[in-house]
């Protein structure tokens, strides 16, 4: 639709497509155009990144964004990576044209759907300067921006449960943010899989450090001594879980997000105290570390009375719960 529109209602003279993100900068490099237009997930390269990147090999190029994702986090994020323009792709039929018009004009272009949200865009230096290296960093005191949320989900079937972490880290991702992931080996599996057919190179991202990927078993049983779990071995284990991955992090602010499913297994071993304390431990952590948080569970694995006042447990500790 994208490309119809362009060809039907635009002047364009040349339109080259590429196939995946690393594509896309060559061509940004060999033919300097004068507009990009980029997806978030892309193959190989997902399209915050390559925007980074494009603002260095060719600064005078103007990028504009056409995505399915419309989540005000990963708008901010294109537009700190140097985008000029934001359109969802359901809006793409009355927006693309007048978004490509005012972008050309040197305007950027925020749709009516995200009115009263002021995105910032850093300055061309401010662009350079942060994408010039590939230096880590890491604040030297914590600053609480407020994203701290402490959430669950809960899933009709193994599909949903993998959507919806797919869908909760793909966002942190396209943000800049690191993601922790605590579940069962299929189930990392699983999402790995997910997050690559959407673009993301997980094994590159594993080794610079922005995902982190743990089994539940192992995880859990770090927390506990002599069978209970202990406070402060969780508080010192997942410390340094989050330090290593907000070393990792990009973006003006950095931002680690965590999915998993410790609580849920504690509950299918038959230790109902001891999922809901290790949720109350979450709840701290996510406060102490400004940490949003998705928990995982099944909706099935609640029957009777003794299942029903559980999840009804369950969902005391949470900010908010979702169903699919």
């Amino acid at each position: 639709m994208v490309l119809s529109i362009l060809r039907n209602k635009l002047d364009v003279q040349t339109i080259l497509e590429a196939r995946d993100g690393v594509e896309a900068l060559q061509l940004a490099q060999g033919q300097q155009p004068d507009l990009i237009l980029l997806d978030i997930a892309i193959p190989k390269l997902n399209g915050i990144e390559a925007a980074r990147k494009i603002r260095v090999i060719a600064p005078q190029c103007k990028i504009l964004f056409v995505s399915q994702e419309s989540s005000l986090d990963i708008v901010q994020a294109a537009f700190h990576a140097g985008a000029m323009g934001y359109v969802v792709k359901v809006d793409a039929g009355r927006e693309l044209v007048p978004a490509v018009k005012a972008i050309l004009r040197g305007e950027r272009f925020v749709g009516p759907r995200f009115a009263g949200h002021g995105f910032t865009s850093p300055s061309d230096a401010e662009t350079l300067g942060s994408i010039g290296s590939n230096q880590s960093f890491a604040p030297t005191q914590l600053q609480n921006s407020g994203s701290a949320r402490h959430e669950a989900g809960l899933y009709l079937d193994e599909v949903g449960l993998i959507h919806g972490f797919t869908q909760f880290i793909g966002r942190a991702l396209a943000a800049g943010s690191a993601a922790i992931v605590v579940a069962t080996e299929s189930r990392r599996n699983s999402l790995q899989k997910q997050l690559q057919i959407r673009g993301w190179d997980i094994p590159a991202l594993i080794e610079e450090g922005r995902y982190i990927s743990t089994d539940v078993a192992e995880t859990v049983s770090l927390f506990l001594v002599d069978g209970t779990l202990d406070p402060s071995r969780f508080a010192t284990i997942v410390g340094e879980l989050v330090m290593r991955a907000r070393k990792a992090a990009k973006g003006k602010h950095i931002r680690v997000v965590a999915c998993g499913e410790g609580a849920s297994f504690l509950w299918s071993q038959g230790r109902a105290e001891a999922a809901i304390q290790l949720e109350r431990l979450w709840s701290h952590a996510s406060k102490t570390h400004d940490l949003e948080m998705l928990c995982g569970y099944a909706q099935g694995s609640f029957h009777g009375d003794i299942g029903s006042h559980m999840l009804d447990k369950i969902c005391a500790e949470h900010a908010d719960v979702h169903s699919w």
